[in-house]
């Protein structure tokens, strides 16, 4: 029966020819009867159980007699395997039992302890965290493509791909040096270093100061330069370096190697080396002049999506790229729509998934519109009613709760906004948190943000130290069971919705510690790097929830996709079933829900949310 073992999967996988042979010629059989301890806590570990037949679940006894359902900790089905940490540690603090009648792989102590001490990533996976976990599985499911998905480039460092050096000339020189200077270097731009800062000087400022604005040759370069400029560090991915150029229309960046700058990035040398169609979409956008070559655009962003996901780009990449496109037109068609001294005194927002950067697929327009107080915009209604259908025709559906510019609910003043959002924070009910949950998530694409930045500001002032508000903001994310069985294993149903059993929990848990803490990113993501920077949460369980989000979120969109291309019906867009998911995505989702399921333990005790 031995030849009948599968090595495809991690960690056996890791071992090379000789090492699973050796692997393979060692293994037992073992049988074992329902309720029959496997191993018991506190006995010596002698074998590795690999099941291939049954169900084993792992017990706290010291919590299982008081509370089963805290004390079962995890089940063990066909093919997976427990016993390992119980040999690394000498002794099992828990113990197996099985939940029905199981066959299992024995693999013997000594044979593990060997290829332990053989193999330095066998070893490894058994101490590996879930991100570590993931991030294994990627690189092997690359090599096993032969390397020649999108993933490489993906993961293509700015420092060691396109980076240019930069023509830097000190503040004094004249224009006339400038311009000749970047003539010899055949240079689009340089940089100008007035004192320790850094400016940047393009064709088009030059010929623009000299023609437009009259300045003579002999003026200092600096008083051409911009200063405020967008920088990435050289270990940042290429990949967020073309986010940024396409979310701010620019053409390139400055990057720095820690406080040292080490040179440019330039849009163009970006787009050859991906060349994906990513840029295609990116220049459509741009190069729109009206309601309808943007509308043509817009069509093409979820064959993309789709297109960069088959070809193995993370997730993350994959948000991020969606949001800076949505988010372009969205602020375009904005602009076609709406003249330019109304746009200076209002402020276009976006919320939901695609405030937060996290949509993978064209969400329901989740929007809203700050009018600054003394903006009198009698047309406005009208607008926005054709700004709503504007997007839909673009493919973005109507939000099923109404949250959208064109009800007038979510269109107001700054100073209306300000009553509305301190009318909500008072309230203990469902639909003014949930309002204020919507608004914590907002996100400025278009018209003036310092009108949204002063009511951001306005709303953490408000809050501060309001530890009761806290607890009733926090409760909805106990409102969804985490789908998991009683015994820990993963719920065989005809689908578990991801998103409110796995995805919610944490967005939302993350969404309140950063109201709390008045961090102001939106991403989660991100949001977990800021609470990480500021001490709040441990970086091993912030990488982690993190994974288990990309991991949850990944599995979400192929189910979104297969509804996109009628592969799954109208209406499962979150349903997940886990007998359809092969033994790599069901060991992730698993050890996913459980981080879910173990990080809203922790928020119920740090907002007291079990009273």
């Amino acid at each position: 029966m031995s030849n009948e073992f599968d090595l495809s999967h991690p960690p056996f996988d890791l071992l090379n020819s000789r090492e699973q042979q050796q692997l393979v010629s060692s293994l037992n059989i073992g049988y074992f009867g329902k309720d029959e301890t496997i191993i018991d806590a506190g006995q010596e570990g002698q074998a590795v159980y690999i099941v291939l037949k049954g169900a084993v679940v792992e017990i706290d006894p010291d919590v299982f007699d008081k509370n089963p359902e805290s004390g079962a900790i995890r089940e063990y089905a066909q093919e997976d395997l427990f016993g390992a940490i119980s040999i690394i540690n000498g002794t099992s603090r828990y113990m197996f039992r099985a939940i029905e009648e199981t066959i299992a792989w024995l693999l013997p102590k000594t044979v593990f302890l060997t290829l332990l001490e053989a193999n330095e990533a066998f070893a490894t996976y058994f101490q590996n965290t879930l991100a570590e976990k993931a991030r294994l599985l990627e690189v092997r499911r690359s090599e096993k493509q032969g390397g020649g998905d999108m993933s490489s480039f993906m993961l293509a460092k700015v420092g060691s791909s396109v980076l240019r050096e930069a023509v830097i000339l000190e503040s004094g020189t004249s224009i006339l040096d400038a311009t000749r200077t970047m003539r010899e270097q055949q240079s689009d731009c340089l940089l100008v270093k007035s004192k320790d800062n850094y400016g940047m000087v393009t064709r088009t400022d030059l010929l623009e100061g000299v023609v437009l604005n009259n300045m003579s040759l002999d003026s200092d370069i600096c008083d051409l330069a911009s200063y405020n400029l967008l920088t990435v560090q050289s270990e940042d991915f290429l990949f967020n370096a073309l986010v940024l150029m396409t979310r701010h229309k620019i053409q390139r960046v400055v990057v720095f190697d820690h406080d040292t700058l080490a040179g440019l990035v330039e849009l163009t040398d970006v787009l050859s080396f991906f060349s994906s169609q990513s840029h295609v979409i990116g220049l459509q956008i741009e190069r729109a002049n009206n309601l309808e070559e943007l509308a043509r655009a817009a069509q093409g962003t979820t064959e993309l999506i789709n297109g960069l996901v088959s070809q193995g780009v993370k997730i993350r990449f994959a948000m991020d790229l969606l949001a800076a496109l949505n988010g372009r037109i969205i602020a375009k068609a904005y602009e076609q729509l709406v003249p330019e001294e109304i746009r200076k005194k209002t402020c276009l927002l976006v919320m939901g998934s695609e405030g937060r950067g996290e949509q993978v697929l064209k969400t329901d327009q989740d929007n809203a519109l700050i009018i600054a107080d003394d903006l009198d915009w009698p047309e406005c209604a009208q607008v926005m009613e054709k700004f709503t259908n504007t997007l839909l025709d673009f493919g973005y559906p109507l939000c099923p709760g109404n949250i959208m510019v064109s009800n007038p609910e979510w269109v107001m003043r700054e100073s209306e906004w300000k009553k509305t959002l301190n009318h909500w924070s008072a309230s203990v009910e469902g639909t003014g948190l949930m309002n204020l949950a919507i608004f914590v998530d907002a996100h400025a694409v278009a018209g003036n943000s310092r009108l949204f930045k002063r009511l951001q500001s306005h709303l953490f002032n408000s809050l501060e130290g309001n530890e009761v508000f806290y607890s009733y903001f926090a409760m909805p994310l106990r409102r969804f069971s985490t789908p998991l069985t009683f015994f820990g294993g993963l719920k065989n149903s005809d689908g578990m919705d991801i998103k409110k059993g796995g995805i919610f929990p944490i967005v939302h848990g993350i969404r309140t510690m950063t109201l709390q803490f008045k961090i102001k990113e939106t991403n989660t993501f991100l949001r977990l790097e800021a609470l990480v920077e500021k001490g709040l949460m441990k970086k091993k369980f912030a990488d982690d929830l993190a994974e288990a989000l990309a991991v949850m979120s990944t599995l979400r969109l192929q189910q979104q996709l297969k509804v996109e291309t009628g592969q799954a019906a109208l209406g499962e867009d979150n349903l997940v079933c886990a007998v359809e998911l092969n033994k790599l995505d069901r060991d992730l989702l698993r050890e996913a829900l459980h981080l879910v399921k173990e990080f809203k333990s922790r928020m119920t005790h740090r907002y007291h949310l079990e009273r």
